[in-house]
C-alpha cells in the first residue's frame, strides 16, 4: 500500500483532469475528477465565467474534439496552497491537438497558465473551480 500526502493526491486529481479529458473518459471526469457544479472560467479563449455543471464540461469538451485526431495536455510547475478541506493549484500548461487531414498544418498549441480549485469530499479532492489563462496559441489554430 502507497502513502500520499495531502498534496500528493490534490496534484494526482489535477492530472487526472488532464489524463482523462485527453482520453476522452468522460464518465471518470464526472465521478472522478470535477464536483458536480464547476465555476468555470475559460474567458480568456472567449465566452464567460460561468457555473456549469460536470456534465455540460464533459459534453463541451467531447463536442470540440471532434475530428481531431489526439489531443495531449502536459502541466507542471505546479505550486499548491492547502486551507484545510479546500485547495489551490496553479500550474503552467500545454495542450496540444493533433488532426491528421489538416491541410495548414496538422497542430494547434495553447499555451497558459490554470488556477484550479479543489474540495475535499468524503471521495476525495475533486476539482470545483476551474481558470485558464491563455498565454499564447501557436500552429494552425483552426485545424483547417
Amino acid at each position: 500500500m502507497q502513502d500520499f500526502s495531502t498534496r500528493d493526491l490534490i496534484v494526482e486529481t489535477v492530472n487526472k483532469l488532464f489524463v482523462f479529458t485527453d482520453q476522452q473518459q468522460w464518465q471518470r471526469l464526472r465521478e472522478d475528477v470535477l464536483t458536480d457544479k464547476v465555476d468555470f472560467d475559460m474567458s480568456s479563449l472567449g465566452g464567460a465565467r460561468e457555473i456549469l455543471s460536470a456534465q455540460t464540461i464533459c459534453d463541451t469538451w467531447e463536442n470540440g474534439f471532434k475530428g481531431i485526431d489526439a489531443v495531449n495536455h502536459l502541466a507542471g510547475n505546479y505550486l499548491v496552497t492547502i486551507d484545510g478541506d479546500k485547495a489551490q493549484v496553479f500550474a503552467y500548461a500545454t495542450a496540444t491537438h493533433f488532426k491528421k487531414a489538416a491541410i495548414n498544418g496538422q497542430v494547434r498549441e495553447f499555451v497558459g497558465t490554470y488556477q484550479i480549485g479543489l474540495q475535499q469530499l468524503p471521495q476525495g479532492w475533486r476539482i470545483n473551480a476551474f481558470q485558464y489563462t491563455l498565454k499564447y496559441l501557436a500552429g494552425n489554430a483552426d485545424l483547417s
